[in-house]
């Protein structure tokens, strides 16, 4: 699937562009490291909560995350 394809991308994107490793984003969201892990590779869709904590910590749309908007 291209969405997942581009939100696993934009995930890890975003997670490194401001220097994060997994665990670091993980307990700054609340959201355990696995569930990070399996976003990025592709192996997890998100839930829709955990979406909206991901935009607003990293000052983003959830469309962007979804790769519906650039």
């Amino acid at each position: 699937m291209i969405i997942m394809k581009i939100f696993a991308e934009r995930v890890k994107d975003l997670r490194e562009s401001n220097n994060l490793s997994i665990q670091a984003l993980s307990r700054a969201l609340k959201i355990s490291a696995s569930s990070i892990f399996r976003w990025e590779s592709g192996q997890s869709d998100i839930k829709g909560n955990q979406l909206r904590l991901l935009a607003k910590y990293f000052k983003v749309s959830t469309d962007y995350i979804l790769g519906l908007e650039d």
